[in-house]
């Protein structure tokens, strides 16, 4: 696949705009059908170039004076391509709505869809997802299995300590393990990971995903889908009479999936699962809130894992420098004032200054005292949490930072939004 140029884009972009209606006459007649060379071309440029960076997401935006085009690359959106005619925003967004089999006329109400975008194993599934907005409509492309490559434990940037834990956590036989975090903090690829490494022929592992991003051979994995009433509640009571060893639940959304989940794990099988919660402790009340008894939730858990993605700094340009602005933030996580290195930008990174992501984690051993605290109701988690040895967000990005692999102004950013 060929690298494409930013003037190509605008090219294309030009011949697109010539072949439109005048005045926007016959537009309307137009849009359904979009099937003109140029904007076929641009539209699948759009989406290749995506792949070849890396990117998980595509926003195409209307804008006052010109259609703009983002893409998601290492967690930042970024501008490209200088914004594109303004008068290509309807032609466009059909384009996409007739990959994925949407609804062309329909530009009042959100729609989602799905584009399998190439073919044999560089096919790349595509989610899209459209919105009414006040000057047109949105287009979000999330990309997902094809884009990305499946990653091996070893690739997870687990600290030694966290690693040993996170191995423990995997071989018990029974019990629930919780990666917490906001959405694209990399949960699903830790998990995919960990159920890669059990998977083998002894082993019955099933999964309920919303959706399906990678494909596991030898696993069972089932796709949520709400026309059919197959919801995640449902997939995981239907889990109890698969006779499995090991299951994992994409996402617990409610009260329903939540009891379930746990009692499922109480019966000797090992079930992983996400929640969108802040931290580890989080995690915990956020099970409580959604009605689940503490003794069972007590009962229940092996342990919970919180992360976040943060960049990583480019090894070409990176340069070390004197944190004295930080002095603060790293005397409150007990670090003393030291040398670090920073992002600068260079061609290789594009003048960003970082290449790539990696994961920052703080893992909670479930133990004696916890399980205490939870049954009565405890609201000093996060000290019992330190005392369960348990290394914070910041603290492992510190560590991080320490050994070049990321900054402080990264770290800072991802977990306190930049404070």
């Amino acid at each position: 696949m060929e690298r494409i140029e930013k003037k190509d884009v605008a090219a294309l972009a030009e011949q697109a705009v010539r072949g439109l209606p005048q005045n926007g006459r016959g537009m309307e007649a137009a849009l359904p059908s979009v099937k003109a060379a140029p904007v076929v071309a641009l539209a699948d440029k759009i989406i290749h170039e995506a792949i070849l960076q890396n990117a998980s997401d595509i926003h195409i935006e209307p804008m006052k004076d010109r259609l703009r085009v983002r893409y998601r690359i290492d967690g930042v959106l970024r501008d490209m391509y200088g914004g594109l005619p303004l008068r290509l925003k309807d032609v466009l967004i059909s384009r996409l709505k007739i990959m994925a089999k949407l609804d062309t006329t329909e530009r009042r109400l959100p729609q989602d869809g799905r584009i399998a975008f190439g073919e044999g194993e560089n096919a790349v599934d595509i989610r899209v997802s459209t919105m009414p907005v006040l000057l047109g409509e949105t287009a979000v492309l999330r990309l997902l299995s094809g884009a990305r490559r499946l990653l091996q434990l070893d690739e997870l940037g687990f600290s030694p300590k966290n690693r040993r834990l996170f191995e423990e956590w995997m071989y018990r036989p029974s019990g629930l393990l919780l990666n917490v975090g906001p959405v694209n903090s990399g949960k699903t690829t830790t998990l995919y990971a960990a159920l890669n490494e059990l998977n083998s022929a002894e082993k019955n592992i099933v999964t309920i995903e919303d959706p399906v991003e990678y494909f596991l051979p030898g696993v069972n994995q089932i796709q949520v889908n709400t026309e059919t009433k197959m919801t995640f509640a449902r997939g995981v009571r239907s889990l109890m009479r698969q006779d499995f060893d090991v299951g994992m639940v994409g996402e617990i959304r409610d009260e329903e999936t939540a009891e379930i989940a746990v009692r499922a794990a109480m019966t000797g099988r090992l079930l992983f699962s996400t929640l969108h919660t802040g931290s580890a402790t989080g995690a915990i009340f956020r099970m409580l809130d959604m009605g689940v008894k503490p003794y069972l939730l007590a009962a229940s858990l092996l342990g919970i894992m919180a992360q976040r993605l943060v960049r990583r700094l480019c090894p070409t340009c990176r340069e070390e420098y004197d944190a004295e602005e930080e002095a603060r933030f790293l005397a409150a996580h007990g670090y003393e004032k030291r040398r670090f290195f920073r992002a600068r930008g260079c061609e290789a990174c594009h003048g960003s200054g970082y290449q790539g992501r990696m994961a920052i984690h703080e893992l909670l051993p479930v133990d004696g005292s916890i399980q205490r605290a939870i049954t009565k109701g405890s609201d000093d988690m996060d000290a019992l949490a330190k005392q369960a040895g348990m290394v914070s967000l910041a603290e492992d990005g510190i560590q991080k930072a320490a050994a070049g692999q990321t900054s402080l102004a990264e770290v800072r950013r991802v977990v306190y939004g930049g404070l």
